[in-house]
């Protein structure tokens, strides 16, 4: 029997449970199959029958981008089959039902490795009746701030903006900051979720996802993948260059992002998609123009840029909230919104490079920018410390190195795929 809780600010409904004694449990070890409609849950059942390994309450997903260290929880309500499908084999086990959906908690349980959760007087319980979260239903921004944490909340705490139109995120993690209590918010879209995880840098610890659409789950589950590419070091590779010459006009894409670039990071750029060059971003001081640390001078439309999720697309497919790759020197990469493209006709100079273990010189790599100052192209750096971080192509000569990105050649859709082409 849940009771409110005396310590709560007044208009806030707060139920705290008599017992708390859940205890929470790491995704130990999950597994992908591909969703198809009709044998997806045949794939559950087969994946449950073949592994030994244990999977605990709690589904959490690890993302490390800057404050994406920690992991992040995704619970599930819904009522769907199908969602319930597609969450399993993301990863996603623990699903919220209401007091009268037992029997259905029931039904999935008979077919896939879920961990049901209840509903009951405003609070969490588990199928043993356990304790699990606290609820806490605000209805309006006076509540919010005025809301206060109290150790007899539990050790995790459900917030349910309940029909608010603006979603404050900032504000609800602004009032948690600090606590060690897990705290999740109810969501009904994969863009709010996305909201709460974000919020001031580190966001909230879970949310709930409430859909009845898979495509829902899917959205939220590649928003995490993309997410997680940044934790992983890019390889990049000393490349000679081998060849400098001017080019004549062409139509060049200046690329502008919602993000401020530091020394060292710049966009991965080539003419081929089995090497992309890292051009330097215009964060660096010079005597012809002031410093724009948000834009990279990037090159030619044709060009192929990279993006996130292993993929490229053409610098002409830019436009205002896509999203494209920072690369810094040392490989690290993070995501950047695009918040405008400009494209001007300018001249171009081509840039082509072979790598320094190739014996035969029959592979090249191209590149063309804007023959300007401003523009560079990043350089190895050298051990600890830092030599160089770029060097403009006007001073570009034969016998430099600089930094490409090697992978495979052949593209389709901007996606890598295995298939014999020639690109010269």
């Amino acid at each position: 029997m849940a009771v409110l809780h005396s310590a709560c600010v007044a208009g806030i409904r707060c139920f705290t449970p008599t017992a708390d004694t859940w205890n929470i449990c790491r995704l130990i070890s999950s597994h992908k199959h591909s969703m198809e409609a009709s044998d997806g849950i045949k794939e559950i059942q087969l994946a449950q029958k073949s592994s030994s390994a244990s999977i605990g309450l709690g589904s959490s997903t690890r993302s490390s981008s800057g404050t994406y260290g920690k992991s992040k929880r995704v619970w599930v309500w819904t009522e769907s089959k199908q969602v319930m499908t597609a969450s399993v084999e993301r990863g996603w086990n623990t699903f919220i039902f209401s007091s009268r959906s037992r029997e259905l908690a029931d039904e999935w349980s008979s077919i896939a490795l879920i961990h049901p959760l209840f509903i009951q007087e405003g609070a969490i319980f588990d199928g043993e009746n356990r304790s699990v979260a606290t609820i806490l239903e605000v209805s309006n921004p006076q509540e919010l701030e005025q809301l206060q944490l109290d150790k007899g909340l539990g050790e995790n705490v459900v917030v349910d903006l309940l029909d608010w139109q603006v979603i404050p995120a900032e504000n609800i993690v602004a009032a948690f900051q600090g606590s060690e209590k897990t705290v999740f918010a109810i969501s009904k879209t994969p863009l709010e979720a996305q909201v709460f995880f974000e919020a001031l840098e580190q966001g909230l610890g879970g949310v709930v996802l409430k859909v009845e659409d898979v495509k829902a789950i899917l959205d939220l589950k590649d928003y995490f993948d993309r997410r997680d590419e940044v934790s992983n070091i890019l390889s990049l590779t000393k490349a000679t260059v081998t060849s400098v010459q001017v080019a004549g006009m062409g139509d060049r894409v200046c690329v502008d992002l919602c993000s401020l670039m530091r020394p060292g990071e710049g966009l991965l750029v080539g003419s081929f998609a089995r090497g992309l060059f890292l051009v330097h971003s215009e964060c660096l001081e010079s005597n012809y123009i002031a410093s724009r640390p948000f834009r990279v001078n990037a090159g030619p439309v044709h060009a192929y840029v990279a993006v996130p999720g292993g993929k490229t697309c053409y610098l002409s497919e830019l436009k205002s909230g896509k999203e494209v790759i920072l690369v810094d020197q040392k490989g690290h990469q993070r995501t950047a919104i695009v918040g405008r493209v400009k494209i001007e006709t300018r001249p171009l100079i081509l840039v082509e490079a072979k790598l320094q273990r190739d014996s035969d010189n029959q592979t090249l790599y191209s590149i063309l920018v804007q023959n300007a100052e401003t523009v560079s192209l990043v350089c190895p750096s050298k051990g600890i410390e830092v030599q160089k971080t770029a060097i403009p192509v006007t001073s570009l000569k034969v016998g430099d190195e600089i930094l490409v990105r090697l992978q495979g050649g052949a593209r389709h859709t901007g996606i890598e795929i295995q298939e014999f082409i020639v690109e010269k």
